[in-house]
């Protein structure tokens, strides 16, 4: 049995405190559910706050609507699929008709012995067309509705690209902007928009099918003796037997919480997940982890036994369980009394046997039917309001402001000024990043000329790629200013800003895209000169490896659309003793038998040193091929941490050589060649700015830096 535990005080929802919050043990899961306030208790109140809210999202529905019509080649299959639907909702009734009208034929030949039989030839040939047509038409609108719902889908999808891919950085990261980015997404392969106006579709053609139906069930039952009587048993008897499959769930609060802090659970889950997670499994095997792993699983198992599970499937499991739905037995024996009455009235009435046994077989024919509809319909009426919310929230996130404010001007005023490079100061500049209560940087104060070559040096974590992040306004300061060309960072229009730089982050990534495309796009504007990407290739020295890859710069390094195989695993037999081996469709498919390209560090290092990239693609390619430059500034944050010495010499001599009169600004942890050709070294020591000057200033003056220095050089001596 669950535990409970209620507490007595009034406040807002708190789990954490235990305020109006009622405590259920699931399992290894503890459920808490919110209270109801005293308003809830009113009878009729949770209607009414449904209701309240289908009112206030409806706005975003005929919005959503009207943006169907306007969708290409969307308006006349939504007027299609409309009146098909329509006509659908329809039908059953129709169909109705014509038996109440056959009933009608039957009971006219027993009581006059003759037969009508031109009318009887129309009903028939009535019903047949009206049952043939509703197949068809359901045939049609299963070819349609796909159609439809992909390029409603498609069009959704192309608004949230566009407003994601507008995001700034403390935008994204924050949890409560990528919860409400969740709330605009559908998980799997549908989308709020299509599924909503599935949704719509059915309410429209549910509430005319049970409308019609009923309509003509009490004007050919009505003068049937007994007729609204067997209507009545037969309809409460399907509603009963529906009502046990809609019953409330387990959780029956709108506001709830369930978590876990069983260790033996959060272990077994942590040992599937290395098992199931391919980033784990090169230490899973390296590491001889296997039968700790398989011994530390099945213990927890069996510690917990049938407390173990997901809460989803515990609590359903705990709802049918503990949940007695009374209906669910006297739907059985009210199904029979339609049955008694007939036997009844056949005893007192001979003669109406056929007639009464006629009736009786229309109604539960289609009294089942219909109360399933209605059934239906009033569980899709209640998805409608979550629906209609998750409209609501796919317009909201249209909303979603940045952080990081557009600046007005624009930059630079002289473009012809751009090849001689950009000028940076920091004044007095702090900054914390967002949710920390340290400083990445402290009060630091340096000036950069047009043109100079800077080197930050100092440990990890002392606040080196902050200063990158902030000249690029990935962040904006907490205090102080930042200059740029002598004019205030945040003044400058972002575009204009960020296509002046060519940074390289010290947690570089590779897009999920091509090689040729990843150096594309470093410069969309020759995203497709062959030869520059050649000539980038070349110049950042990582021609060679692109040459050994399969497919050269074709070649995906992490293949966004991983490959589908069939349901048998490779190795087992199927029932006649073929054994299932897949290579030979692989090699049909020309299909790998990895899910990416393994590149060691260096190697993924070279490359990512030609896909340079930030916010708007600042690249390599475009800074240093392109001859009418745009970029006066370039930002490289460890760019050779994973690279060998000869690498790394060859590296810093190429990027020297082809900056021309750029300003060029590195961080680095190591006191490597380049430092004796800077004109500004900035060393660094937990977020401040500790020594500045040259790298022979900086020798003379026998501080922190030299220290470090000459620890360095003793390695090599």
């Amino acid at each position: 049995m669950a535990a409970e535990q209620v507490s007595d005080k009034a406040r807002s929802f708190d789990p954490e405190d235990r305020v109006r919050v009622k405590h259920t043990k699931v399992g290894v899961w503890d459920l808490y559910e919110e209270l109801p306030c005293q308003f809830d208790h009113v009878p009729g109140a949770s209607r009414v706050e449904r209701i309240l809210e289908i009112k206030q999202n409806l706005p975003y529905l005929w919005r959503m609507m009207k943006e169907f019509v306007s969708i290409e080649n969307c308006g006349f299959l939504l007027c299609i699929t409309l009146s098909m639907q329509l006509l659908i909702g329809l039908i059953p009734a129709i169909t109705l008709w014509y038996s109440g009208q056959m009933l009608a034929i039957i009971n006219t030949a027993i009581s006059t012995r003759t037969v009508d039989k031109g009318l009887l030839l129309r009903i028939s040939l009535g019903d047949l067309f009206y049952r043939t047509l509703s197949r068809f038409l359901y045939a049609c609108l299963g070819r349609i509705r796909p159609i439809l719902e992909r390029r409603i889908k498609r069009h959704f999808d192309q608004r949230l690209f566009c407003v994601r891919s507008q995001l700034d950085l403390p935008t994204s990261e924050d949890p409560i902007v990528q919860r409400q980015l969740a709330g605009a997404t559908l998980l799997g392969r549908g989308s709020i928009a299509a599924r909503t106006f599935g949704t719509c579709m059915f309410l429209m053609r549910a509430t005319a099918n049970v409308g019609s139906q009923c309509g003509v069930h009490m004007r050919l039952l009505r003068e049937q003796p007994d007729g609204l009587l067997l209507v009545v048993l037969v309809f409460v008897s399907a509603w009963l037997e529906q009502a046990k499959m809609f019953s409330p769930g387990f959780v029956s609060a709108r506001v709830w919480a369930a978590t876990t802090k069983n260790q033996d659970y959060l272990r077994m889950q942590g040992c599937k997940q290395i098992v199931d997670d391919l980033r784990h499994r090169k230490e899973l095997i390296a590491g001889n982890l296997v039968q700790y792993l398989v011994s530390q699983f099945m213990s927890a198992a069996n510690l917990l036994g049938d407390d173990e599970g997901d809460f989803e499937e515990l609590s359903s499991d705990r709802h049918v369980a503990s949940k007695w739905n009374p209906g669910s037995f006297l739907s059985a024996p009210l199904a029979e009394l339609p049955k008694i009455i007939f036997t009844i009235r056949a005893a007192h009435q001979p003669a109406s046997i056929p007639v009464t046994l006629t009736s009786l077989h229309l109604i539960e024919e289609t009294a089942g039917n219909l109360s399933y509809e209605i059934q239906q319909l009033y569980r899709e009426s209640k998805y409608l309001t979550e629906e209609l919310a998750d409209v609501r929230r796919l317009y909201d996130v249209e909303k979603i402001p940045n952080r990081i404010v557009d600046g007005a001007d624009p930059f630079p005023e002289d473009m012809q000024k751009i090849n001689t490079g950009i000028s940076v100061e920091f004044r007095n500049v702090s900054f914390k990043y967002p949710g920390a209560n340290t400083y990445a940087l402290s009060n630091a104060s340096f000036k950069l000329l047009a043109g100079q070559l800077c080197i930050i040096v100092g440990s990890n974590g002392s606040g080196k790629s902050t200063i990158l992040k902030l000249i690029v306004r990935l962040y904006d300061p907490d205090d102080g200013e930042i200059l740029i060309g002598g004019r205030n960072i945040q003044t400058l229009k972002l575009s204009d800003l960020r296509q002046a730089i060519s940074v390289l982050f010290q947690d570089y990534t590779l897009f999920p895209l091509s090689i040729r495309d990843n150096i594309g796009l470093g410069d969309p504007e020759h995203a497709d000169d062959e030869e520059r990407i050649g000539r980038a290739a070349e110049l950042g020295g990582a021609s060679e490896i692109i040459a050994r890859l399969p497919d050269g710069l074709d070649t995906y390094i992490d293949r966004p659309a991983k490959d589908h195989y069939g349901d048998l695993p490779t190795g087992i037999h199927t029932l006649f003793g073929r054994h299932v081996d897949y290579g030979g469709l692989r090699a049909a498919g020309d299909m790998s038998s990895v899910t990416n390209i393994g590149l060691s560090g260096g190697q993924m290092q070279r490359l990512a040193v030609l896909c340079l990239h930030g916010p708007r693609a600042r690249s390599f390619m475009r800074s240093m091929v392109s001859n009418e430059s745009r970029v006066g500034l370039l930002l490289f944050d460890e760019p050779s941490a994973s690279l060998d010495v000869s690498a790394e010499y060859d590296l810093f001599t190429r990027l020297r050589e082809l900056r021309g009169n750029k300003t060029m600004l590195f961080s680095s942890h190591r006191f490597g060649n380049l430092t004796r050709h800077a004109d500004v070294i900035l060393y660094m020591n937990d977020s401040v700015i500790v020594e500045s000057g040259t790298h022979e200033k900086l020798l003379a003056h026998n501080g922190k830096y030299a220290q470090l220095w000459k620890l360095q050089a003793q390695a090599f001596l």
